[in-house]
C-alpha cells in the first residue's frame, strides 16, 4: 500500500480542476496549476477578456471566442458554424457554467483546440473564467 502513496499523491496534483465545482475553485485550481511555472500567477480579467476576443487565426468561422459566445458573457451566444443557441458563459446568469468538471474540460478542451489550434494552459483558463464570472 505504501508503494501507492507517491503516485495517488502524484495523480491528485495533476488532477487540478477535476474536483473543483464552483468558477471560484476552477479559477483557484488553475491558478494554483498556473503559479507553477509562472509564481505569482493571479487570473486577471483584462487578460481573459483579451484571450476572448482574440482572433487566433485558425478557423475563420471559428476566430476566436467570441465568434460564437458573444464579447458579453452574459449574453447567450450562437455558434458561428451550427447556428445553435448557446447559453450564457456568466455563471451569475447561468449558475450551471462552470459546475461540473467534467464539461469544463470537455468544452475547454474541444473549444481550445477549434477556436485556438492547441490546448488552452492553466492560465488562460483561469483568466477566462475570470472574465466571465464578472460579467452581469
Amino acid at each position: 500500500m505504501k508503494s501507492f502513496l507517491p503516485l495517488f499523491a502524484l495523480m491528485a496534483g495533476l488532477a487540478g480542476p477535476i474536483w473543483a465545482d464552483t468558477p471560484a475553485g476552477f479559477i483557484q485550481s488553475y491558478s494554483t496549476e498556473a503559479a507553477r511555472t509562472q509564481p505569482g500567477f493571479r487570473a486577471d480579467v483584462a487578460r481573459g477578456r483579451a484571450f476572448a476576443a482574440r482572433d487566433w487565426g485558425v478557423s475563420d468561422k471559428l476566430a476566436s471566442c467570441t465568434a460564437c459566445h458573444s464579447d458579453t458573457p452574459s449574453n447567450p451566444g450562437r455558434h458561428a458554424v451550427t447556428g445553435k443557441t448557446i447559453q450564457p458563459l456568466s455563471p451569475s446568469v447561468n449558475p450551471e457554467r462552470f459546475s461540473d468538471p467534467a464539461k469544463v474540460e470537455k468544452w475547454f478542451k474541444r473549444n481550445c483546440k477549434e477556436v485556438v489550434g492547441r490546448l488552452c494552459s492553466p492560465a488562460e483558463k483561469a483568466d477566462f473564467i475570470q472574465f466571465v464570472m464578472g460579467a452581469r
